[in-house]
């Protein structure tokens, strides 16, 4: 066989890789469709609501479950598990502080995976990732500090002050190790997810008044973000650097 037929070859099995995971990824499609159609309103929250927007993660967990044998628990399906409890337990205020910390729970998960030897890379020094790390370092601080006044003004401000500190170390330490993989689908699921908490704080914490379509733009991205990690713990393979190809590309 030579060079071209081997290369042809390898095309078609990526192709063929390509529209397996596509396919496989249809119950979180279609998941995600029933959600944004029947968008159940706030005011009357339920289990049913509850289930209706934690579907979709939970379709991703399954997934990477599938495709890792069953033995990636702890590790970024286990991180989506914990993500859809907290999508749960968002549907009721008062359960806020629960959700925000089985998310921070989540982030610890996808840190410890991303820390993992099929995270590996052949060089993390580089001035790009490095200026990442200061860069995300300092938005964490300047958002944690723009929100610090509000959160003083909650009734929960005791709990809720540190809390939201916590939880915006563990989201920056995720996705600053999210830069480190240097892997395209990662490093955009975890940046789409630093957006998505931001725009749900600035509302959460009457920051500013909410969006007419706020709600839509925070579960778009945050569904957009998790299925991009997904995607991208599926295709990690120990040792490669889809950074520098994508780069190259």
């Amino acid at each position: 066989m030579d060079i071209l037929e081997t290369a042809a070859l390898d095309r078609r099995q990526r192709r063929n890789t390509y529209c397996v995971l596509f396919i496989s990824l249809s119950p979180f499609f279609l998941s995600s469709a029933v959600y944004f159609y029947l968008w159940l309103p706030d005011s009357s929250p339920s289990v049913v609501a509850a289930a209706l927007k934690a579907t979709p993660v939970i379709s991703l967990a399954l997934l990477v479950l599938s495709y890792k044998g069953g033995r990636s628990l702890f590790e970024v399906a286990g991180g989506l598990i914990l993500s859809a409890g907290g999508d749960f337990c968002l549907i009721w205020p008062e359960l806020f502080i629960h959700g925000m910390a089985s998310f921070a729970l989540a982030h610890l998960l996808y840190s410890l995976t991303f820390l993992s030897s099929r995270y590996s890379t052949t060089s993390t020094s580089s001035y790009f990732v490095s200026f990442c790390y200061l860069f995300l370092l300092v938005l964490g601080l300047v958002v944690y500090a723009y929100l610090y006044p509000f959160l003083q003004k909650m009734p929960e401000a005791a709990v809720l002050t540190p809390g939201v500190g916590v939880y915006m170390g563990l989201l920056v330490a995720m996705a600053s190790l999210a830069v480190r993989t240097r892997r395209p689908l990662v490093m955009l699921g975890s940046l789409i997810f630093m957006a998505s908490d931001l725009t749900l704080s600035l509302q959460t914490f009457k920051v500013m008044e909410n969006l007419v379509h706020g709600k839509h733009i925070v579960m778009t991205t945050y569904y957009l973000a998790q299925l991009l990690i997904a995607v991208g713990d599926i295709k990690a393979v120990e040792g490669g650097d889809e950074f520098a190809k994508w780069k190259m590309s």
